[in-house]
């Protein structure tokens, strides 16, 4: 039997869900993306940069505030759902491009901002990948990072990680904010502020949005049923599996 890389693991889960992606409400809507909006502002003239776009609606949001964004993902099926909802929406300042952030393809200093939402936590190499960004982000450009984080803690950071992984076996980790400012001041960041965020997923949307497998679905709710009080407090785990985690956007620039 053939094994699989990670980016192929990555692209296989996420092609048959482009579509649930777009419509997902978790990845449509939310105040990191109306922050996002603020702190970019109206640059008729930039050049920005959605990496790991998913659904697109990074890249959405920044169409009408800059010059021109190119969506980039693993996922030839998201990129195409993206490019047609742009169409849809009569955003013609739009293009996709395939690439991992690790191996981001495009010149040094060729965009003015640059952002990642939600995928971080999928990337085999994050500062690698944080690495690439910097390096495609023009001197005093501005990068902005949306993830879901580790509570930095042990006990709740172990929690996190099997429930996400045993949702999602393209799930590698959700870095903590502490680790955040570490990897992006090692890329070469100089790190701006982070705001945080509590983000309620629904259960039942949120594995059929990954098709989790039954089995796997029965092991995160036999877990949940065995949380210890710090756990079920933290994560407020719901009587039907819905919990709330801990999200951040923080930024940086190049010097």
């Amino acid at each position: 039997m053939a094994i699989e890389t990670h980016d192929a693991i990555v692209s296989q889960q996420f092609s048959p869900r482009a579509q649930a992606y777009l419509t997902s409400a978790v990845h449509a809507s939310g105040e990191d993306l109306e922050h996002m909006a603020r702190l970019v502002g109206e640059q008729p003239h930039a050049r920005a940069l959605d990496m790991g776009c998913g659904g697109g609606h990074a890249a959405f949001k920044l169409a009408p505030l800059v010059g021109q964004v190119v969506a980039c993902d693993l996922s030839e099926a998201m990129l195409t759902v993206v490019a047609d909802e742009a169409q849809r929406r009569g955003i013609r300042n739009l293009v996709t491009l395939q690439g991992a952030a690790e191996t981001l393809p495009g010149p040094m200093a060729s965009f003015d901002v640059v952002v990642s939402r939600y995928s971080a936590h999928h990337w085999q190499n994050l500062p690698g990948g944080l690495a690439q960004m910097r390096r495609v982000l023009k001197p005093g450009g501005l990068a902005v990072f949306m993830d879901v984080v580790s509570p930095g803690q042990p006990l709740l950071d172990t929690w996190l990680q099997t429930l996400e992984l045993l949702r999602d076996p393209s799930h590698v980790r959700n870095a903590s904010l502490a680790e955040w400012r570490t990897h992006l001041a090692s890329a070469g960041f100089a790190v701006g502020p982070a705001t945080t965020y509590r983000l309620r997923l629904e259960f039942s949307a949120w594995i059929a949005r990954m098709q989790t497998p039954p089995a796997h679905v029965q092991a995160i709710r036999s877990l949940q049923r065995r949380a210890g009080a710090e756990v079920m407090e933290h994560f407020a785990i719901e009587e039907d599996g819905s919990f709330t985690v801990d999200t951040v956007l923080i930024t940086g620039t190049r010097p």
